[in-house]
């Protein structure tokens, strides 16, 4: 592993004094380092939530949030707390105070967001395994950006204690790592009382989900699904979303915004920081979204769980492109940053909207730069998917 000077290079870590909190017991993770996103209490580290307002406004926590606990009582060594997009309401990965990580695997491409660092810091190996937060893809569009492996938690799974909100109906927790045992070992940490294995029968392609990503998508993911399709003796092409992905989208915007709201706008009234382009006008939206809306996108979000039930209640697997693309050049214009957000969110709302775990896995690449392809299972199936994402890649290696 590198040193915490190394970050320097990538811009993952946030700029506090160098800190480190040892294991407090011995566990599957002995000998490992990591670090977690900005959002996650540290204690006797800032939390700043991507934010200089933020920190300044908020005394510094006094007690690690139960994730962080939970790592270093498995034998894991905190080494960095890693940048995040502001309040962690973007996917981008750039913060027009701290500035943008740069993506090890295409450094002239954004790294994703909102838990950027944590992503490049896995991607670059600067620690064995990193944190972050997902809410509407913040784990899984920044793995694929960056090659790694990550996964969006079953939600509830992780407890939220001592993580800065931002939509706490869809807020999970997750991590990256670019070694696939290690990935699943991390996991086995959290949840040594889920089964590893479960039944493979069934195989869903989500065909609306790669029809919206395109021909070119689709090519450079052919391969992948080949690949996981083996393992499988029932393979099923689904329209996900008979009413349209667009649909799903807006319901989870609406409901996203309204939530995100309700944790930040009293603060953003009273402090008027001054947030970035695209954070500045998704809060803005947020201030106008009223109850009613979101309580007629909440029968929707119902309607959701629903379908999504129906398709994995009997253990089977969604794979679906985890982005519309590779990532965004960095000087692309925010119109077309905007447009990329718009179009990953019709994909990455099916597991948020549905409270599912997501994997992605970096199966592929496209136009130079990575591409993941992902998995989805029912509520709770998060060890599985672990496992299946690490047979892959053993098979895949082969």
């Amino acid at each position: 592993m590198r040193t915490h000077a190394a970050a320097d290079a990538f811009g993952a870590f946030c700029p506090y004094p160098p800190f480190q909190k040892l294991p407090r017991r011995h566990g599957l993770l002995d000998g490992l380092t990591f670090a977690v996103k900005d959002m996650i209490d540290v204690a006797d580290v800032p939390t700043g939530a991507g934010s200089p307002e933020w920190r300044a406004t908020h005394g510094v926590p006094y007690r690690s949030a139960p994730i962080v606990t939970t790592l270093l009582d498995a034998g894991a060594r905190l080494v960095a707390k890693t940048q995040t997009d502001e309040l962690a309401y973007s996917l981008s990965g750039d913060n027009v105070h701290f500035g943008t990580p740069v993506n090890p695997a295409a450094p002239d491409r954004m790294p994703g967001g909102s838990s950027s660092g944590s992503a490049v810091a896995a991607a670059a190996r600067l620690v064995d395994f990193s944190i972050g937060s997902d809410t509407g893809g913040s784990i899984r569009l920044p793995a694929s950006f960056c090659g790694v492996y990550g996964i969006r938690t079953s939600h509830g799974r992780i407890a939220l204690d001592g993580i800065v909100p931002l939509a706490p109906s869809f807020d999970t927790i997750g991590w990256f790592a670019a070694d696939p045992a290690l990935f699943e070992t991390v996991g086995a940490a959290l949840f040594p009382d889920d089964a590893a294995i479960a039944p493979r029968r069934r195989l869903l392609i989500a065909a609306d989900a790669f029809e919206l990503a395109g021909d070119a998508v689709g090519i450079a993911l052919g391969q992948a699904v080949a690949h996981v399709s083996r393992g499988f003796s029932d393979i099923r092409h689904v329209a996900v979303a008979p009413d349209g992905l667009a649909i799903w989208r807006e319901t989870f915007r609406t409901i996203q915004a309204r939530e995100a709201w309700a944790a930040h706008g009293p603060w953003i009234t009273t402090t008027k920081p001054r947030l970035g382009p695209g954070i500045a006008e998704r809060f803005q939206y947020a201030a106008t979204v009223t109850a009613g809306a979101a309580a007629a996108a909440g029968l929707r979000r119902a309607e959701v769980r629903r379908r999504m039930d129906h398709l994995l209640g009997d253990g089977a697997i969604l794979v679906l492109p985890s982005a519309p693309g590779p990532a965004p050049l960095r000087t692309a214009p925010m119109e077309e940053v905007e447009r990329f957000r718009a179009a990953a969110l019709a994909k990455l709302c099916i597991a948020g909207l549905a409270g599912l775990p997501q994997v992605s896995l970096p199966l592929a690449r496209l136009d130079g730069a990575p591409l993941g392809l992902s998995l989805v299972g029912r509520r709770g199936s998060d060890r599985s998917l672990l496992r299946l994402a690490a047979d892959l890649a053993g098979a895949h290696a082969l």
